[in-house]
This record gives structure tokens, sequence and C-alpha cells, in this order.
């Protein structure tokens, strides 16, 4: 649904976006993570055909980013950090205005408002002016404005930004239906716990994009898993050494404080074959669990790392 390769902006001496290479497939939760002034929103404005890019080139839905930015708007929904809704007017009203705007009329647009008022939930609202609403009715009345003429591809720019814990998690239970129904969706966010319980991958990116993976190969790091084994008994974890260089799918293993420390490619079709191997030579096992480095961990080293770049680069 999305392609982008080599997508770059310069407003003027600044480089707010560099290098950007990635694919967005159907029904995919793509998740941009990174601090303010990371060129989240200037990506999110290039691929909605909103400002042209300075390099490279993307493809959204078929259509060129340029050539095509006209009808690339046409089949996007896009919702930013700020909604921008008529505070004087009702719900109902805001939609109704911008519905035309995407060239909706009659009875089309009566049925999309309609619809969209229940989808968000706030029909019972509809005709309160929108300068009433608190944080989260204002993001479900964006939201709907961004999904009236049935987008393809959807950008949600810091969605949940100053909500409270119980409309964050109304939004993106919501975004969630939305993937289901087969929509790409770019989530922009500098919400460390949101991009993990909504994404499907996250970028994480500053300037340009620094990784690219699922939430949980990032944490793993090196693409294996660190699986703990703990064990009780008169066997020392270090008699299972030599065991643990005869397995297939072990890449390496250490002895630490009663446990195995084992690393695995993948945990999940690996743990079952490790534990009866391990049980099968003596072995007492009380508990297995995987250690993984936390999202939180793996997005300051890459982000501070970059930072120490750019600041050298500026240096010199």
């Amino acid at each position: 649904m999305i392609e982008v390769a080599g997508l770059g902006k310069r407003f003027r001496s600044l480089t707010a976006v560099r290098d950007l290479e990635f694919v967005v497939g159907d029904g995919e939760i793509f998740g941009i993570l990174g601090p303010n002034g990371a060129g989240k929103t200037t990506t999110v404005r290039m691929l909605a055909g909103l400002i042209a890019p300075s390099a490279g080139r993307a493809r959204i839905n078929g259509h060129e980013l340029g050539i095509d930015s006209q009808r690339i708007r046409a089949v996007t929904g896009i919702l930013t950090e700020s909604p921008g809704l008529h505070d004087k007017l009702t719900a109902r009203q805001n939609l109704g205005y911008y519905g035309r705007l995407y060239g909706l009329r009659g009875r089309e647009l009566q049925a999309a408002v309609e619809r969209y008022l229940g989808v968000v939930g706030i029909t019972d609202a509809a005709d309160r002016r929108v300068g009433g609403f608190s944080k989260g009715m204002r993001q479900k009345v964006a939201i709907a404005r961004a999904l009236l003429h049935e987008p393809d591809v959807l950008y949600l720019d810091e969605p949940t930004s100053a909500l409270d814990p119980s409309a964050a998690k109304s939004i993106r239970d919501f975004v969630a239906t939305l993937r289901d129904a087969g929509r790409s969706i770019i989530v922009c966010t500098h919400n460390l716990d949101e991009a993990e319980r909504l994404c499907d991958r996250i970028g994480i990116m500053r300037g340009t994009l620094l990784a690219l993976d699922t939430p949980a190969r990032l944490r793993r790091g090196n693409g294996n898993a660190t699986v703990r084994v703990d064990l009780v008994g008169a066997r020392r974890p270090e008699s299972f050494m030599d065991l643990m260089a005869s397995l297939p799918f072990v890449t390496a293993a250490r002895p630490l404080d009663g446990t195995l420390r084992v690393e695995v490619r993948d945990p999940r079709g690996d743990n079952p074959e490790l534990v009866r191997a391990l049980v099968e030579a003596g072995a007492r096992i009380t508990g297995v669990s995987e250690e993984a480095a936390t999202l939180e961990q793996v997005y300051l080293d890459l982000v501070g790392e970059a930072g120490e770049r750019d600041a050298r680069r500026v240096a010199a």
C-alpha cells in the first residue's frame, strides 16, 4: 500500500528528513517513533501529499507522490496533532463541512456523517458545539473526519496526545478495528507504550530511520532471544553446557546464579525442545522466561547514539 524509497525534505539549510526507506502493507499499523523534531510530522505531510519532498519517491496505493498527489489526497485520511475543528459548529456540522470538501454531497454525505458519528461513539453528542468537547471527544471527531471519504490509507499524528488513560485506550482500540478492516495506518508518536501496544512494526526515527522491525525483534537487538531457565537440585547449571552446545537451535549459553541463560532464534518454537532436552538430561526446572531489553532501552540507545553523531558532524 505504501512504498517509500530515499525520501527526504529540506527547509532551506535544515534537513528535516533524509533517506527514508520502508514499505507498509495492507492492514498493517506501522509506527514511526521518535523525539520531538525527529521529522515524524514532516514525513506524514509528505506522504499525505500536503508538501513536496526534496528527494526520493513514494507510491501510495499505486499513485506516485508528486505526479499523483491530488489522487493520493483523495485516498488518504490524516489526523493531525491539533485537530483544527471549528469550535462554534457542532460535531455533525463539522463533519458535514469537511465532507463537502472531500466531494461528498446529499444523501452520500449525510450517510457518511451519521455512520462515522456512530463508529467513534459520539452520536449522542453530535449536535453539541465541539468547543465544549473534551480532548478525547475532539480526537474522535477528528478521526471521524479523516474517515468520512473511506480512505485506504490513514495517517495518525500523536493520536492520543494529552488524553487521559481511558480516552487513550478507547482511541487505540478503535485504531485496531481499522487495521482489522484492511486499512494501512501510519502512527507517529513518541509514546513508547502506545507504539508497542498498537503497532505491527516500528521505525525508530531521528531525521532518518535508525531501526525498523517488530517490537519484539527490536527488543532482542541481535535477532536472538535470551531465555532464562531456573533450575533447582543437585546438578549445577554448568553441568548442562555440553548439552547446550549440542543443540542446533542454541546459539549461545552461560550459567549464572543458579540459572541457564540460553540464546535461541525462535523462543516460541525452540523453548519446548530446550525444556525437553534438559528434563531428559536430569534437570529440574522451576521456570522458563524470555529476557529482552525494553523498547525504552532500545529507543534511548539508538536516539542517543544518533544525537551524538549529529553533534559530532555539526562540530566538524
